[in-house]
């Protein structure tokens, strides 16, 4: 089978405890699995996408859409579920795109596959939004993270991160894919999960557990991840405005 650059994998697990059925629920008219697949394909440096998913409901889907699903056994994470489909069709590159954001597009696909192909010695590839709404500062659900000067992750948090207290902070939040060099995502799926990532479930942190480097990329996109009736309809007032 022939090497590709880049694919492209987008982990959809039909049970979900807030929002039942999550990838198939509909905004404006058209599944929520659809959305994130539609975004995906609009990266023309993205070779090949695949719906990761462990219901045929969701895979029929996909399939009469005109796209390519693969039925994935039960994980422990969303990576792992990629990590099963990348080992099956040989890549440079495995994009992770999060099955629950509509708004995913090729201005934020791009520039990580771009950052990889630019530096041999980055295994994973990150994007990093500076949060405008001091709300999303205290939100569990938002996940923040700090990174020096060289855009290597320090640390990824459920809790507003650094603390202030000379003020001056600027907060930055993990948005969108995750980008990994193939090699490195397998290697990450064969390790156990570390304390700290069981502590805050955040799956960055089994990396950094073990010492290695996350590259983060500056991003003035934003993302709207569907994971209450609230967030469905925040992105139906956004896709009104925005269209």
């Amino acid at each position: 089978m022939p090497i590709i650059q880049t694919l492209a994998v987008i982990p959809a697990r039909l049970r979900s405890v807030r929002l039942p059925e999550k990838p198939l629920i509909k905004l404006k008219g058209r599944e929520l699995v659809l959305w994130v697949w539609e975004g995906v394909r609009e990266s023309r440096k993205v070779d090949r996408v695949i719906v990761a998913t462990d219901d045929r409901k969701i895979a029929s889907l996909v399939e009469r859409a005109g796209g390519e699903a693969m039925m994935t056994p039960d994980t422990p994470t969303g990576s792992d579920r990629v990590a099963y489909v990348a080992r099956r069709i040989p890549s440079q590159f495995v994009l992770n795109v999060q099955g629950d954001d509509p708004t995913v597009s090729a201005a934020v696909i791009d520039p990580m596959i771009d950052a990889l192909a630019a530096s041999p010695e980055t295994n994973l590839a990150v994007l990093a939004k500076k949060i405008d709404n001091p709300a999303e500062i205290t939100k569990d659900s938002i996940v923040k993270m700090v990174f020096d000067q060289n855009s290597r992750a320090l640390y990824f948090s459920r809790s507003p991160i650094p603390f202030p207290r000379n003020g001056g902070a600027d907060y930055y939040k993990h948005i969108g894919p995750y980008a990994w060099r193939r090699e490195a995502l397998f290697e990450f799926a064969s390790w156990p999960q570390t304390p700290l990532e069981r502590c805050e479930s955040l799956e960055m942190l089994r990396l950094l557990e073990r010492g290695r480097s996350i590259m983060c990329i500056e991003t003035a996109a934003d993302s709207i991840e569907i994971d209450t009736p609230e967030d469905v309809l925040a992105f139906e007032e956004y896709y009104s405005k925005e269209g």
